[in-house]
């Protein structure tokens, strides 16, 4: 299999999948602001529109343009979060499946996502793969990052996504093949990140209680590898300004945004990642996902002088 590295001056592009609009913006979205803003080309593929997902933010529960059409206002949400990140932006356009209660659990809602044949469903992500020709892509891990069906819906056609996409003789109606050459999956929310960040509080004499508390519901034994960690200290308010785009989806006075950008600088300062594949070598850990893809083509370029 060849594996298509960028040109001299081409830019690099990365696609980033998800399952519902919001996830990119709190899942990744620094390290897709400083990619942007060095020049590279990033598309976040949204595979469903939420359609199943309630009013999170406890100021806008009675909001009548929310209630009546929640689903078109989480699309303008997302063009809102994508213009602040400055990436492109498409919908694979699959039904959100909600997220099933109770003990036993319900079925999936027919029709829904995380219902469908991962290898029916991966099809148009092999097709955005063919024709966005990214040389980086990023996903969930097999748990989904939390247990979401749509979520675990996306690590599937992902791996799929990737394989087919590369694959000559795989559906040649979905466009000319091509092999992604590195795979990641988003590992943000973990012990280690937010152990150092409350020991830094509690330096500070300004400990989190609430930081405090989440930290007793993480088993460090479910940490994933930290393989790849992307300095992300400028892009902090990039990344809290796109997720409160998504209005009707946090609260803008919530946890997520009360942990100081000063102590997330100085305490840990990156967005992680777990490489899952790759089909170039690589030097771990890294600091930049494309690692060995920017060293090809300086060599390149090197070449031609």
């Amino acid at each position: 299999m060849t594996v298509q590295l960028p040109a001299p001056e081409e830019p690099l592009r990365m696609v980033a999948v998800h399952a519902h609009p919001d996830d990119e913006s709190s899942k990744g979205a620094g390290t897709m602001a400083r990619y942007i803003r060095e020049g590279a080309e990033v598309t976040v593929i949204t595979c469903t529109g939420g359609e199943r997902g309630d009013i999170l933010n406890p100021g806008l529960r009675e909001d009548p343009e929310l209630l009546a059409d929640l689903p078109a206002a989480r699309r303008r949400e997302m063009a809102r979060a994508a213009e602040i990140l400055g990436i492109d932006h498409e919908w694979l356009g699959f039904v959100d499946s909600g997220l099933p209660e109770g003990d036993p659990l319900p079925p999936l809602p027919e029709g829904s996502f995380a219902a469908l044949d991962p290898e029916e469903a991966a099809r148009p992500l092999v097709e955005a793969l063919r024709r966005l020709r990214p040389h980086v892509m990023t996903t969930y891990d097999e748990n989904g990052g939390y247990p979401h069906p749509d979520h675990i819906q996306v690590n599937r056609i992902s791996l799929i996504a990737f394989d087919r996409a590369a694959d000559p003789d795989y559906a040649p109606e979905l466009g000319e093949p091509w092999s992604v050459a590195k795979l990641y999956y988003i590992n943000g929310f973990h012990r280690q990140r937010f152990s150092a960040v409350a020991r830094h509080l509690r330096a500070a004499g300004t400990p989190s209680e609430e930081l405090e508390t989440r930290l007793g519901h993480f088993d460090e034994s479910t940490d994933r590898m930290l393989t790849t960690r992307i300095d992300v200290r400028e892009h902090l308010q990039v990344r809290d300004d796109a997720l409160r785009a998504h209005a009707s989806q946090v609260d803008p006075d919530g946890p997520f945004f009360r942990i100081p950008h000063e102590a997330e600088r100085a305490a840990w300062g990156t967005e992680d990642f777990e490489l899952h594949r790759s089909r170039i070598g690589v030097v771990l850990p890294e600091d930049d996902l494309f690692a060995g893809l920017r060293s090809a083509q300086s060599a390149q370029r090197a070449e031609q002088r």
